[in-house]
């Protein structure tokens, strides 16, 4: 598949452009610097520099894409990033600036690399109002919260793929446990995943659609 992958050098980013690299797809690798992209570049990875703020250059981007992954979120090292809503919803802008692109483009598919905050925790209560949320984090919560109510209200064809509360580096082991609105915990009532495990299951949905105009999660 041809895939373009916006803000490929993040966190999610990179193991997501590993992912689909390790795979065989041909990726546009959208990123503000390409010094951060790996080198030598790998064999199928097309850079593209772009800050994603113009709707026109995004389609332009992505025309003849057979899917847009977007894995944007506004800087963490902002210290707004912890403290203003206004600021982490730049998020919602960039997503619907995405949804206009896509829909311009004609592109088939968008998957986002969501938030964990709107997952349910227990019955009537969401993760972000739960109290194991830690406060600094409640902003970009709030904005991921926007940003899926804005690709429900769309006409495209959309995914929203939220994490579990913790993702970090670590094992792509392929064994993990998926679902829609829930969050998912383990045995110990830990909800966590690897940032190489939520890539494999995102690829996954690239190549065997399940949750097509819908959210899903994942946790071990």
């Amino acid at each position: 598949m041809n895939i373009a992958l916006l803000a490929a050098t993040g966190r999610a980013g990179r193991t997501i452009l590993n992912e689909l690299v390790g795979r065989g797809h041909q990726v546009t690798a959208v990123v503000r610097n390409l010094d951060k992209l790996p080198k030598p570049l790998p064999r199928g990875v097309t850079p593209v520099v772009d800050d994603l703020t113009r709707v026109d250059r995004i389609a332009e981007i992505i025309a003849g894409a057979d899917a847009v992954v977007s894995a944007y979120g506004p800087p963490s090292g902002d210290p707004r990033y912890t403290s203003d809503e206004s600021y982490t919803d730049e998020l919602v802008s960039v997503t619907k600036r995405l949804i206009a692109a896509v829909h311009k483009a004609g592109v088939a598919r968008l998957i986002v690399v969501g938030g964990a905050g709107s997952l349910t925790f227990s019955p009537g209560v969401t993760v972000v109002d739960s109290g194991y949320w830690p406060p600094p984090y409640v902003p970009i919560a709030r904005s991921h919260m926007k940003a899926l109510a804005a690709l429900r209200a769309s006409d495209i064809n959309w995914t929203y793929f939220s994490p579990p509360m913790l993702i970090e580096p670590g094992e792509r082991t392929g064994k993990f446990r998926l679902g829609e609105d829930d969050l998912i915990k383990d045995e110990q009532g830990t909800s966590r995943v690897s940032f190489e495990d939520y890539a494999v299951a995102l690829v996954n949905e690239l190549e065997k659609p399940v949750h097509e105009r819908a959210r899903f999660t994942i946790g071990y």
